[in-house]
C-alpha cells in the first residue's frame, strides 16, 4: 500500500533504546493540539502545557457555555504573556451530534440481551427501557441489523461506561434495540453513533454558527475543526459563511469522522486547509481491522497534498494514569512515521488527571520516531508525486529541504507573509526545525490602514516542524533589511534555545521579487 510502509532508517542500533532521550526546547516536529477544558483551563496549568509543547489550543463547543470558554481564552492569553510562547486557537463545532439526554441523571443500567426502546419523544423519563434521543428522523435512518454506540464519552473503549446496540425494528419514530453488552450509563448526555449511516442533520448547525459568529468572531480565532465533515459542499458552505462573518483568514480543517466523509476524501482534502482524522468515530463506523487502512492512506494523501493531518485518540489511558500503554506509545510513534503533522489531545488533556504529562509524554514519543525516521524516503516520495516540470515555488522549496540535509544545516529559515512559502518548505518534511519569518503586511481597505501576520503566525503552530516568529512591525515602516532583521530574529532564538552554536549552518528561503531563492549561511562565531 502507497502510504502505509514504515519509513524507519536502518539499521536502527538496539543500543539506541538504551540511551536516555534528550531533552530540547522543541520537543518535537510534529505538533500537539491540547483540550482545554476543566483540568487544564488555569492559568498555572496552561504554562505548563505551553512549556511541555502544546502549539495549538482546542475549545470543544460540542459542551460548556461561550462564558466558560472565554475565561479559559483568556487565561489562555495570559499564559502565553507569561511563558513567551505563541499559540493558535482552534474552535471545534458540534455539528450534527446525536445525543441521548438523561434528565434525571441518575445512572441507567443496561443488561446484556435486554431490549431498549429509543424514542424522540423527550417527555418519557429515561430508564433501562427507554432513551430519548435528540433526532426525530432516527427511526427512518435505520434499518433491521444497524449498530449504534452509545456512552457518556465518546468511544474510550471502556465497555462498563459505553454500550453497543443493534437495531431489532422500528415503531412509528421509535427504535427498538437489543443491548449486546451490560453497561451503567451514568451521566446526564450521552453521544450516540449510528455505523455507517446517513443522519439527515446539517453539518453546520444553527448553534455552530451562532457560536462562530458571536464568540469566534470576536477571538478572531486561528483554526476551526468541521466537525463531521462528508462532502467538500461542507467545506465550500463553511468558507462562504466564514466570510461572511469576516473570518475569511480563518482556516478550516475538515474533522474526517465516517464513511461518508472517506468516501469524498479526496474533494474534501482538495477544499480545506488541513485534515483532522476522527479515530473514536471512525473506529465505530469502520470495522477494526480497516482502520489503520483508512489513516496511513489518508495521511500518506495529506503528505502528498502538503496539507497538515491531524489524528486523534492516542493515548485515552492517560485520562486516569500517569503512563500510556505499550500499544498506545507505539501507536504514537507509527502515526509519526507514517507522516502524521500533529497528535491531537482531547480528554486527555480535557477532564484527565494528567494534562501536562500527556504532553510530554506524547512529545518524548514524537521526537524518538522521528529521530529513527528515512526522511529521505518521505522526500523522494513526495518529489515523484509532484512530478515534473515542478512549478519555480516548488523546486526551490524542495531544494532548500535537500540542501538542508546534504550540508546537515541545524535549521531552516524562510520568510513569509502569508505561510504558503513555510508551508511549502514543510511539506517536503525536514529533519529540523523551519523557522518562519512572518513579515506583517500593510493591508488597506476605504477606512484604514492594518497590518496583518499575527494570524498567518499563529497557524504555522498547526503545521509540522515550522515554528513561527512575528517580525516587527517597524520591518514594514521602517528602512531596515527585512532579512538583516529577521535573520538575527531567527539566529538569536536558535541560540536562546541551543538550536544553534558556532559554525552551524543555516539554510535561508526567501522571496526576491517574484522570484524565490535559497542560500546557505554559516553561524559566525
Amino acid at each position: 500500500m502507497q502510504g502505509g510502509q514504515m519509513v524507519v532508517e536502518e539499521p536502527v542500533q538496539l543500543a539506541s533504546v538504551l540511551t536516555s532521550t534528550k531533552p530540547s526546547y522543541i520537543p518535537s516536529l510534529t505538533k500537539i493540539i491540547g483540550t482545554l477544558g476543566p483540568k487544564s483551563r488555569s492559568v498555572e496549568v496552561i504554562e505548563a502545557c505551553l512549556q511541555a509543547g502544546m502549539s495549538v489550543a482546542r475549545f470543544d463547543f460540542s459542551w460548556l457555555s461561550a462564558e466558560y470558554h472565554q475565561e479559559t481564552l483568556d487565561n489562555l492569553r495570559t499564559a502565553m504573556k507569561n511563558v513567551k510562547r505563541l499559540c493558535a486557537v482552534m474552535l471545534d463545532t458540534a455539528g450534527p451530534e446525536l445525543q441521548v439526554c438523561n434528565t434525571t441523571g441518575n445512572p441507567i443500567e443496561l443488561k446484556a440481551d435486554a431490549h431498549v426502546t429509543i424514542t424522540p419523544d423527550v417527555s418519557k423519563e429515561p430508564s433501562a427501557d427507554i432513551l430519548t434521543v435528540n433526532y426525530a428522523g432516527l427511526a427512518e435512518a435505520v434499518k433491521k441489523g444497524d449498530t449504534i454506540f452509545l456512552g457518556q464519552y465518546l468511544f474510550t473503549g471502556s465497555e462498563t461506561t459505553s454500550v453497543w446496540l443493534e437495531v431489532v425494528e422500528t415503531k412509528g419514530s421509535d427504535v427498538i434495540c437489543l443491548v449486546k453488552n451490560s453497561a451503567t450509563l451514568a451521566g446526564f448526555i450521552f453521544t450516540m453513533h449510528v455505523s455507517q449511516v446517513h443522519i439527515n442533520l446539517p453539518t453546520l448547525t444553527e448553534t455552530d454558527k451562532q457560536v462562530i459568529s458571536t464568540w469566534g468572531s470576536h477571538n478572531n480565532v486561528d483554526l476551526i475543526s468541521l466537525s463531521y465533515t462528508r462532502h467538500v459542499e461542507d467545506v465550500r458552505a463553511f468558507r462562504a459563511f466564514l466570510q461572511a462573518q469576516n473570518l475569511q483568514e480563518t482556516q478550516i480543517f475538515a474533522k474526517i469522522e465516517n464513511v461518508e466523509g472517506l468516501k469524498h476524501f479526496d474533494d474534501i482534502l482538495q477544499e480545506a486547509d488541513g485534515i483532522i482524522l476522527s479515530r473514536g468515530n471512525l473506529g465505530i463506523d469502520l470495522p477494526p481491522e480497516k482502520v489503520f487502512l483508512f489513516q496511513k492512506s489518508a495521511v500518506h494523501r495529506c503528505n502528498m497534498a502538503g496539507k497538515p493531518a491531524i489524528i486523534t485518540r492516542v493515548v485515552d489511558s492517560m485520562i486516569n494514569n500517569l503512563r500510556p500503554t505499550r500499544a498506545e506509545a507505539t501507536d504514537v510513534a507509527n502515526a509519526v512515521l507514517d507522516g502524521t503533522d500533529g497528535i491531537l489531545l482531547g480528554a486527555e488533556t480535557l477532564r484527565g488527571l494528567y494534562p501536562v504529562e500527556s504532553i510530554k509524554t506524547v512529545g518524548r514519543i514524537c521526537a524518538e520516531a522521528e529521530s529513527v525516521c528515512n526522511q529521505y524516503l518521505q522526500y523522494k516520495r513526495i518529489v515523484k508525486h509532484v512530478g515534473e516540470p515542478m512549478s519555480h515555488a516548488e523546486s526551490v522549496a524542495s531544494s532548500a529541504v535537500r540542501a538542508a540535509t546534504k550540508v546537515k544545516a541545524a535549521m531552516i529559515v524562510v520568510f513569509t507573509s502569508s505561510g504558503r512559502a513555510a508551508r511549502l518548505v514543510a511539506k517536503y518534511r525536514p529533519s529540523v526545525p523551519v523557522f518562519s519569518i512572518v513579515v506583517p503586511r500593510l493591508r488597506t481597505n476605504s477606512l484604514k490602514w492594518t497590518l496583518s501576520g499575527t494570524s498567518q503566525a499563529r497557524q504555522l503552530l498547526a503545521v509540522r516542524g515550522v515554528y513561527p516568529i512575528l517580525a516587527s512591525p517597524n520591518v514594514v515602516t521602517s528602512g531596515v533589511s527585512s532579512e538583516e532583521s529577521g535573520l538575527k530574529l531567527a539566529f538569536d532564538h536558535g541560540k536562546s534555545v541551543g538550536l544553534l552554536k558556532p559554525n552551524d549552518q543555516v539554510v535561508v528561503f526567501q522571496k526576491i521579487g517574484d522570484s524565490s531563492v535559497v542560500k546557505i549561511v554559516e553561524l559566525q562565531a
